[in-house]
């Protein structure tokens, strides 16, 4: 019976590990997350809806300011291609190089043609006096000559045109070496409402060369057309020309008589650029942002705004803008966006309206207007609502974690009750159970445990002493069949009954060293029990029993391990010298003639370790656990013939009663014994760990 408990043990924590109370009951405490999601989703959809009602009534605003323009007939910019004059960033050097230029460098526009080996980017930019142009070419070749050479037609050079009302001029622009060149003139040069001569600087680079030039501003042309020619591939081209945009003061200052305030208004032509602005982004709540705090940024960034658009650069000295509402809007459809602006603290929503003419879309108006961090969070009952839900939610799960903790503690002391009152032997201890007056279900569990126990405790004394009662029941019916064969042997018995006598007699024997050893069983289960512990060293007691096997374990190899300084125990020197004696007979049973027996002796923090090696057969993993069970064995005709000795017992009956006194022997001393395999897979080696028998006081 006590190997079937131990094992059921083992089996049970085999099993994987469940799922803790406490964490079930938190799990069913997140279902309360239900509440604050459905005011989440609430929430979001009041924000989406309050979104929309923004971005309808600024839809209506641009269109509104798109009606009063069209009543002042304002002209809008030509459609088509057109060449943009940005503001000058800052002084410009004429030199032929672009360092002047490197702010407007990503708005340069390409002039050359599609599929020709050559490129051509052209800027413009204005200051107070002066309209400056640089034109890039990549062209690797090289046939240079100065614009007055006759052979300056045919090698590499520009074109540029000028138009100024009805007035055109066409110059050749072509230099033989880097540096400052001057344009030849191929048209009349009578009306100085145009440049009669031009002059600028020539660079060269690996890829191509750059043409840097100037013109008063009082004879800036309408329009401006620039073609080049390249000696390598001589292709007659001559690009229109295009006329030249610019921001627009005119067109401002109309565009500000109606734009509301608070709001930046832009106009844009078909390609996108800049031609007039005004106004600039206020927010009415800037002075409450500094009072918010990051939490609410947070809160209304990644759970009521989450689809907000990345930041868009909507600076207001960009000359061209570039995002998804104004090519919509230039397509002919009205479009809104919503951006994060340049900061945290601020969104920007953004209406696009087409402006067009005869039926032909000729630009787009674009409205801004500027918001703080939440600009359309909802009242604050709703607000209220998620921050009650949150707080139920975490009073909820604080009073479920609560009572799973306290309920787990009950459970857990109830478990540790259980587990004191069942020894590893399978002996009962007295234990109080906890709980046992408690009116809920642990309580009913407690006492049900406890009934249990009592039972199988009563049933457990039963099997102990069953083995002494069989043994004393026995003697009478063993003694009469043994006299009856004696009997038998004075009498005259037929040649064919001899065998049967013999092998009953056999039988007789062999039951009688079952009742015999079962009775030295029981003997020494209260040997042990009534045993009493002295302060004696087991390093002498080990080293003795080790001198004393050697004679006996010849021919077999004797190893020993111990300690030359004592090691002093409280304990029964007697017991623990017959346990090693068990020891080492089971190891003699299964060690061959040439074998190795070795023998430990090691101290430990908390008392002393006696180790038993043998070469032989391994332990079969399901018994490891079960070897020191009593009438548990795992001896059989293989094993046995490991040795003649051997051989000659493998008839005699064999209880497994010897490993079981030795367990029981290490418990009296506080103690365990094990066995398994060596790590080297060559035999077995079984261990027995004492702690020292119990100091009784004087009282007891």
């Amino acid at each position: 019976m006590a190997w079937v408990i131990a094992g059921g043990r083992s089996a049970a924590s085999a099993l994987p590990s469940p799922m803790s109370l406490r964490f079930k009951l938190l799990l069913i405490a997140l279902s309360t997350l239900a509440l604050p999601v459905a005011g989440w989703l609430f929430v979001r959809q009041m924000e989406e809806l309050l979104r929309q009602g923004q971005e309808q009534t600024l839809i209506a605003s641009a269109r509104a300011l798109a009606r009063s323009l069209g009543a002042l007939k304002t002209e809008l910019p030509p459609a088509g291609a057109a060449l943009y004059v940005h503001k000058a960033p800052g002084p410009i050097v004429i030199d032929g190089y672009a360092d002047d230029w490197a702010t407007l460098a990503p708005y340069a526009q390409n002039l050359g043609p599609q599929g020709n080996v050559h490129k051509l980017t052209l800027l413009l930019c204005t200051d107070h006096d002066w309209l400056y142009v640089l034109a890039s070419v990549r062209d690797a070749t090289r046939q240079r000559f100065d614009a007055s050479d006759p052979r300056a037609p045919t090698s590499d050079h520009l074109t540029l045109t000028l138009q100024r009302g009805e007035l055109t001029r066409r110059y050749l622009l072509a230099s033989a070496a880097p540096g400052r060149f001057d344009a030849l003139t191929l048209t009349d040069a009578s009306d100085n409402a145009l440049p009669t001569t031009l002059d600028g600087f020539w660079q060269e680079d690996g890829s191509g060369y750059r043409v840097e030039l100037r013109l008063p501003r009082a004879q800036m042309p309408d329009k401006l057309a620039l073609d080049v020619f390249d000696s390598a591939n001589p292709t007659a081209e001559n690009a229109e020309a295009m006329p030249l945009l610019h921001l627009s003061s005119t067109l401002s200052t109309e565009l500000g008589q109606f734009a509301p305030e608070g709001m930046r208004a832009r106009l844009l032509n078909d390609e996108g650029w800049v031609v007039a602005e005004t106004g600039a982004l206020t927010n009415a709540n800037a002075t409450h942002i500094a009072r918010r705090r990051w939490l609410e940024n947070l809160v209304y960034r990644g759970l009521l705004a989450p689809d907000l658009a990345q930041a868009v650069n909507f600076s207001p000295t960009l000359p061209r803008l570039d995002a998804t509402e104004i090519w919509q809007a230039l397509s002919g459809l009205t479009a809104t966006a919503w951006h994060r602006a340049g900061n945290d603290e601020n969104v920007v929503l953004a209406a696009a309206v087409p402006l067009k003419s005869a039926g032909e879309v000729r630009g787009a108006l674009l409205l801004e207007q500027a918001g703080d961090t939440l600009p359309l969070l909802t009242n604050r009952a709703l607000l209220s609502l998620a921050a009650a839900s949150l707080l139920a939610l975490l009073i909820a799960g604080g009073v479920l974690f609560a009572f799973a903790s306290v309920l787990s503690l009950r459970i857990r002391r109830l478990r540790n009750a259980a587990e004191r009152a069942v020894r590893t032997s399978g002996q009962m201890n007295n234990v109080d159970f906890p709980l046992i007056d408690a009116r809920d279900e642990l309580g009913d569990l407690a006492r049900s445990f406890a009934r249990l126990l009592d039972e199988v405790g009563a049933y457990t004394d039963y099997l102990r002493t069953l083995a002494s009662k069989l043994s004393h029941e026995l003697q009478t019916p063993l003694a009469i069949v043994k006299s009856s064969l004696d009997n038998l042997d004075h009498h005259a018995l037929p040649q064919d009954a001899q065998p049967y006598v013999a092998r009953a007699r056999s039988g007789a024997e062999r039951l009688g060293a079952i009742v015999r050893a079962m009775s030295e069983a029981s003997r020494m289960e209260r040997a042990i029990a009534a045993a009493e512990g002295e302060d004696f060293d087991l390093a002498v007691v080990v080293r003795g029993c080790v001198e004393g096997y050697r004679p006996l374990l010849a021919p077999r190899r004797l190893e020993a391990d111990l300690p030359a300084s004592p090691l002093i125990m409280h304990g029964a020197p007697e017991l623990i010298a017959q346990a090693l004696d068990k020891l080492v007979d089971n190891a003699r049973s299964f060690t061959a003639d040439d074998g190795w027996i070795r023998i430990g002796l090691s101290v430990r923090a908390d008392g002393a370790e006696i180790a038993v090696a043998n070469r032989g057969p391994l332990l079969p993993p399901t018994m490891q656990g079960r070897l020191f069970d009593s009438l548990v064995s795992v001896r059989n005709s293989a094993a046995a013939k490991t040795t003649p000795t051997a051989h000659d017992r493998a008839d005699a009956p064999h209880l497994g009663l010897g490993l079981h006194v030795v367990r029981l022997i290490a418990e009296a001393h506080r103690g365990e014994a094990s066995a398994r395999n060596l790590d080297d897979a060559s035999g077995v080696e079984f261990l027995l760990r004492l702690r020292g028998m119990p100091r009784r006081s004087l009282a007891g």
